[in-house]
């Protein structure tokens, strides 16, 4: 799933500020679960931005709505009334998502809400791993499993950096090494002998430091 952390209220202060009819619009999906932009966090931080106005003496109308998925056009669709009265819309998902209702609604200023971090595993309530990268180019059939891209401090792929000790990364000591655990899954998969063979520099063209990408799939498409 994807992980987002709501911005600090005062940033959130700073770019509503100047506006006099704000629409917060959550989303039910990800966010929801990372607790950073669902039904509850749309009204806190109404509710704050109301008050915040108030104690300023400043006029400000929050309006507060949930779209199912904000990434998606039909759901944005459903939101319509709330964006088409404001001057601008605070978007409580992440920045697929916000970046969705700029595109679907160009005639009105979309503000960010939270700052989206990584692709992640809940491990617990209130936890989440970053467990891939979104690279393109997946390699976890090479590694027993786990991703050395998202998961190893210096994306290594052939094998620990020399570094690490007793299973830890050197670059923090909380964190597992990765490749600690890929040693331990292949050889309790009996295939330790695979991670002999080297593996070429990764071919980063589908990642995203090229640039925007796109997916495609033609028998998806109406």
């Amino acid at each position: 799933m994807i992980v987002a952390n709501q911005k600090p209220l005062e940033e959130i202060l700073t770019m509503t500020r100047g506006l006099e009819r704000l629409a917060v619009i959550g989303c039910n999906s990800c966010v929801t679960v990372c607790m950073a932009g669902g039904e509850k966090e749309v009204a806190v931080i109404a509710s704050a931005l109301r008050l915040a106005a108030e104690k300023e003496g400043r006029p400000l109308t929050v309006e507060e709505a949930i779209a199912e998925r904000q990434c998606e056009d039909e759901f944005c669709e459903k939101v319509r009334e709330k964006v088409e009265w404001a001057d601008a819309v605070l978007s409580l998902a992440c920045s697929v998502g916000a970046q969705t209702m700029t595109r679907h609604f160009p005639e009105r200023v979309t503000l960010p809400g939270l700052n989206t971090t990584f692709f992640g595993e809940v491990r617990e309530p209130g936890l989440w791993m970053e467990m891939c990268a979104g690279c393109g180019d997946c390699v976890i059939h090479l590694t027993g499993g786990f991703c050395p891209v998202a998961r190893c401090a210096k994306r290594m792929l052939n094998g620990p950096c020399g570094g690490s000790q007793d299973g830890k990364c050197e670059v923090d000591k909380e964190t597992d090494c990765v490749w600690q655990q890929i040693y331990d899954r292949m050889v309790s998969l009996g295939r330790l002998d695979e991670l002999m063979a080297l593996q070429v520099a990764k071919d980063w063209r589908a990642a995203r430091d090229g640039g925007p990408r796109k997916r495609l799939r033609e028998d998806a498409r109406k």
